[in-house]
């Protein structure tokens, strides 16, 4: 298999315009022509996984965290970050990571912390905006229905739990081809009127060249007129998730449950405030840019990682912040990514890294 194919199926799950500014997700090294002999799936990419990743025979390296977040200027062995991607060139291995655009899709990083906790019902935290768009078309009324489908099939129309919608106005057209025209309807030189429906659907930005072939090819007119929109519109795609437990627990039992279920050593806490814990917020590494999104969705307890001191006292006596730890919040992305790959590609050599890359040590 290409490389090129699963990047492309990596992008579909995670498009790499979800990723955050700071972020450098995506292919880091590798030809998109490469054959692949195997992959192996990792949170960090260092120096011990690629040497498991050659006894393996993989040649492919999918990390959730990226090796280089920002632009190298030498190579000559000095950090750790170098030493990777001068060994994984000379080995002829394909770094690629799926970070903060993985963090911020539904099925994503949160969604399996949510699972784990045994959080239902969850949704996006804090939604992004400008990551949708509209596209409006104008159509002979007779074909109508095969260009609102050709988008369906192209991916536009979804509405939360909804999908084909679209909103339609009868009206007419009006045009006149010139002599190298060759029109669907009418007459060279002369003008023609035509009854049109105004066909209106929105659409994830990222999709819209795909959006655009179908488009093309469905339309019977040479020359397709269409108009695109930004919309400020928000997605089902952001930061962090939230949601409700099952059954409602005291504050204590939560946080023995979040130790248990997310392999803490330690869970860092704010002082507990003697309710029930029923909503739960989470963001999976760190999240305590969320704080005031937790709080503001009615959450009890906010679960991630990387709270500095001065910043537990934003809790201010409004929710639990419950810090388990960077390593311990994504912890199970890998392997929902294995699960994911492997249900797309089933006979694909695929494995899972036996290489605990947590770089934080307890003293118990």
């Amino acid at each position: 298999m290409k490389l090129q194919q699963i990047c492309s199926f990596l992008e579909t799950i995670a498009p790499l315009s979800y990723q955050e500014d700071y972020d450098n997700s995506g292919l880091i090294t590798g030809s998109p022509e490469m054959e692949i002999t195997g992959a192996l799936i990792s949170l960090d990419c260092l120096e011990p996984v690629l040497d498991e990743a050659i006894r393996l025979g993989c040649n492919l390296v999918i990390s959730h965290h990226p090796i280089v977040f920002k632009g190298l200027k030498k190579f000559n062995k000095r950090t750790y970050v170098e030493r990777v991607v001068m060994k994984a060139i000379k080995h002829d291995i394909a770094l690629y990571a799926i970070h903060t655009n993985f963090d911020n899709v539904l099925n994503g990083v949160n969604a399996r912390i949510c699972e784990k906790l045994g959080v239902k019902d969850f949704t996006i935290l804090s939604p992004k905006g400008g990551l949708l768009k509209k596209l409006v078309t104008f159509c002979p009324s007779a074909h109508a229905d095969i260009v609102r489908n050709a988008l369906f099939e192209a991916g536009a129309g979804s509405i939360g739990n909804y999908s084909e919608c679209s909103y339609n106005t009868e009206g007419f057209g009006t045009f006149k081809g010139t002599e190298n025209t060759n029109p669907f309807v009418g007459e060279k030189g002369v003008q023609h009127r035509e009854a049109e429906v105004r066909i209106e659907t929105i659409y994830p930005a990222v999709i819209e060249r795909q959006l655009i072939v179908a488009l093309l090819q469905a339309h019977p007119y040479e020359e397709v007129a269409y108009d695109l929109y930004p919309l400020t519109n928000s997605f089902e795609t952001g930061s962090g998730m939230v949601g409700n437990l099952s059954e409602e627990m005291d504050e204590l039992s939560f946080l023995q449950l979040l130790k248990e279920r997310l392999n803490a050593k330690v869970v860092r806490h704010t002082a507990l405030r003697g309710k029930r814990v029923r909503r739960v917020a989470v963001c999976g590494g760190s999240g305590s840019f969320l704080l005031q999104r937790a709080i503001a969705s009615g959450a009890d307890v906010f679960v991630t990682a990387d709270f500095k001191y001065h910043e537990f006292f934003d809790a201010d006596g409004k929710i639990i912040i419950s810090d388990v730890g960077h390593f311990e919040s994504e912890q199970f992305t890998q392997e929902l990514l294995f699960e994911i790959i492997t249900k797309k590609f089933p006979n694909f050599a695929l494995h899972l890294t036996s290489i605990h890359t947590n770089p934080i040590n307890y003293l118990i």
